[in-house]
């Protein structure tokens, strides 16, 4: 296949975000890949009681391992932004809850503005195969099967997001086990290239709430007993699970050049295979089903194996599947390699555990990190090699300490593999996007530039002023771009909110001062613009900025977080109306305003129903409620209620 084809089937990777353990970003993802940090922990309380399970002696109904990969504060969310009240918030999924937010920032990274994707075919595919949180409902037994736990079936997943941000295109959940997120980018990137979505998001969302897969993965033998996964050591004892959300956005890559989208990395090919009957049953690995794979992927990104620089491995830490990956690629990638440029291998999940459905997605976000810095990481816990690895004869290296990508004169490439108990193999081939010539002209002297910031709370405006005011300091890193580029990035953009913000300012200084001080606009060329954004006018921020810009990255918006979680309590607020307000209005609210605009709606009232029969210990009437309409019949009826329990 020739370069000219190989480009216009190619898919760029223009925005990342993901929650994993010890990162809540890809910037502290890296700098936990650098450092060579062991992220796993001793399972939280909030998960389970690890020490009524725990025994270093299988047995039935005893768990391997007290450790795993947590990703930290899964209650924490928040609703308003996405208009939703804290009974909503606290019934929903916290899997739904994390990659609402999480695909949001991939969005912003991506410069995509959702109110203006609105209505697109844009695809969501989302590599999942749990639903901890419905069945721990179910448990707590027949009461707890309510209508709103339709919302935490694992089909909403990509549903919500679809809903969130009214995405017309595909919204599919993929179970393939281990494999699910590589296969879910596979299935993006075919959407992509069949012109069925112009834009499409692949994540993997992998929250581990309960102890059972645990308890039948010790029962099997497969369970690292500290939680620790040692890919490709002598040691390796088995799967040490952990928690992920990742979401990456892809755009075709001539249309992302053509929208002057940054480009992270390019997706130059993909495929998938089962194992079929290459293996003695459905459980057991196959290296034929393994070699296949590799070799389709590489032959429809049209790359030789052998210019592939680093494989960011399945690497689970098996001691039965590490022999065989590592045979697989050394068969496939190996061949015809120069002898002075191994084949670098590493895993992430020795840094953060074994993250399942979202394996893949948090090994492709790094392997996409890896191209972005030059460098491979350490892979961490491989002391002594294993035998069953001919390592004399394959050209493989698993780095033990940061080292560079060889620099060949090309752009470096990267291999991501996952391989699910589904027998399902997937493997995704990105590469260094090609130097973009743009040249970068100093600000002009003393041409005041407008920076717009906006949030959905007075409270997420004054953070993300001082985000940005952090990022245009001598030493932030918005000190690298422009001022014009900067102002025009965060204009276009970026969606804006109801609460707005507006400096002008020539210098990365003059801006910062005006966001941490009082800002003094008045008389500026660009005053009337000021006030005219701040009253919520809409303004053709390209034609303000008159040539195009560069886009370039800008703070994250700063969520406005609480904690939402079954059976914990909130303050009731002094009376029955405040707390049914509190709990199931989605927006700012006075007396006159009406219930179904608030959110109120009649299944809200049911539930209303429900739990004030609960707590006032008397019957209320359901028709009673379903004549309420306003916030202040809603006060009234409520402390009638309350006067009669008196």
């Amino acid at each position: 296949m020739n370069r000219p084809d190989v480009d216009a089937r190619a898919v760029a990777v223009i925005g990342m975000a993901c929650r994993l353990p010890g990162a809540s970003g890809t910037d502290e993802l890296w700098a936990l890949l650098r450092d060579g940090v062991d992220a796993t922990s001793e399972t939280p309380p909030e998960r389970y009681d690890v020490d009524a399970l725990y025994s270093p002696v299988p047995g039935p109904g005893r768990m391997a391992s007290r450790r795993a990969g947590y990703v930290e504060k899964i209650a924490e969310f928040d609703a308003e932004f996405f208009g939703m009240s804290a009974t909503e918030a606290v019934e929903l999924d916290p899997q739904q809850r994390l990659l609402l937010m999480t695909a949001w920032e991939s969005l912003e990274d991506a410069g995509q503005r959702p109110d203006l994707l609105a209505g697109s075919r844009t695809g969501v595919f989302v590599g999942n195969a749990r639903a901890d949180y419905l069945e721990l409902a179910l448990r707590r037994g027949p009461e707890a099967a309510t209508a709103s736990q339709l919302n935490n079936f694992r089909s909403l997943l990509p549903a919500r997001i679809s809903h969130a941000f009214d995405f017309r295109g595909p919204s599919v959940v993929v179970d393939t086990a281990c494999s699910s997120s590589l296969v879910a980018v596979h299935q993006a990137v075919q959407s992509l290239r069949a012109r069925e979505s112009p834009l499409a998001l692949a994540a993997g969302v992998n929250l581990k709430l309960r102890p059972d897969e645990g308890l039948v993965m010790s029962q099997a033998g497969g369970m690292s007993a500290d939680g620790r996964s040692r890919f490709g050591d002598a040691g390796a004892d088995g799967h040490a699970p952990g928690d992920a959300v990742a979401v990456v956005v892809l755009k075709r890559l001539a249309d992302a050049l053509a929208d002057g989208d940054r480009v992270r990395a390019v997706i130059q090919g993909s495929a998938v295979g089962n194992d079929g009957r290459t293996s003695d049953s459905v459980l057991n690995p196959s290296l034929q089903g393994q070699i296949e794979v590799l070799r389709w992927a590489y032959e429809d990104a049209g790359i030789d194996p052998a210019d592939v620089d680093y494989v960011e491995a399945h690497g689970s830490g098996s001691p039965a599947l590490d022999p065989l990956e590592l045979t697989a690629l050394g068969r496939v990638l190996g061949a015809g390699r120069p002898a002075d440029r191994p084949l670098l291998v590493g895993s992430l999940k020795t840094n953060i555990g074994h993250a399942e459905a979202a394996g893949g997605m948090a090994g492709l976000v790094k392997a996409v990190l890896c191209l972005e810095h030059g460098q491979v990481p350490a892979s961490l816990h491989l002391a002594t090699p294993n035998p069953e690895v001919a390592w004399d004869e394959l050209p493989l290296v698993v780095p033990g300490a940061l080292v560079d990508l060889p620099d060949d004169g090309r752009p470096a490439v990267a291999g991501v593999s996952g391989q699910g108990s589904s027998a399902l193999n997937a493997h995704v081939v990105i590469r260094r996007p090609d130097p973009v010539e743009t040249p970068v002209e100093p600000d002009a002297s003393g041409t005041p530039y407008l920076l717009l910031l906006s949030a959905r709370s007075p409270g997420a405006l004054e953070a993300l002023a001082r985000s940005y005011a952090a990022y245009l300091a001598p030493d932030g890193p918005g000190a690298a771009y422009r001022v014009r580029d900067i102002c025009f990035s965060a204009a276009t953009r970026r969606q804006h909110h109801a609460h707005r913000l507006a400096v002008v300012g020539a210098s990365h200084e003059e801006l910062a001062a005006a966001l941490t001080g009082s800002p003094a606009v008045d008389g500026r060329p660009l005053s009337a613009v000021v006030h005219r954004y701040r009253r919520g006018e809409e303004v053709d921020w390209e034609q303000l900025f008159d040539a195009p810009g560069r886009f370039v990255p800008l703070p994250a918006y700063p969520w406005q977080t609480k904690r939402y979680w079954p059976g914990e309590r909130r303050d009731d607020g002094g009376d029955l109306a405040s707390w049914v307000l509190r709990e199931h209005a989605r927006t700012g609210f006075d007396d006159a305003s009406s219930l179904t605009d608030i959110g109120i709606d009649s299944l809200a009232k049911l539930r209303i129903v429900v739990e004030l029969t609960k707590r006032s210990s008397q019957d209320v009437d359901p028709e009673e409620v379903g004549r309420l309409r306003t916030v202040g019949e809603l006060r009234r009826w409520t402390r009638s209620l309350e006067a009669a329990a008196r």
